[in-house]
């Protein structure tokens, strides 16, 4: 079974820095994208950030200039960061890994980490 274990959640203060980490269980390369997604308190889910296996980024406007994701295949563990943090960062942050094949997309999902941006 897949596992996504994700690391670095805590405590920052506005305008700082903080990284997160993914290890997965199995190779990352062998998943077509691994992305990071978050969760605020009574909102939904919302995409973060992704990276393809071919290392295309793409990335959620709201974070666009602040996050830089990234992935080392010989760890099997893909990275966070992002500086100028704001409280509205502030949210449960989900790693995730998607596979993709004929018959659809399939999800794998972390547990989450708890990021708090203190203003």
């Amino acid at each position: 079974q897949v596992q996504l274990v994700e690391s670095g959640g805590g405590l920052v203060q506005a305008g700082g820095s903080h990284g997160l980490s993914c290890t997965v269980s199995t190779k990352i390369a062998d998943y077509n994208a691994q992305g990071w997604y978050r969760q605020a308190p009574g909102k939904q889910r919302e995409l973060v950030a992704t990276i393809s296996n071919d290392d295309r980024t793409n990335y959620a406007d709201s974070v666009k200039g602040r996050a830089t994701i990234s992935r080392d295949n010989a760890k099997n563990t893909v990275y966070l960061h992002m500086n100028s943090l704001k409280p509205e960062d502030t949210a449960v942050y989900y790693c995730n890994a998607r596979s993709v094949s004929w018959s659809g997309a399939f999800d794998y999902w972390g547990q989450g980490t708890q990021v708090t941006v203190s203003s």
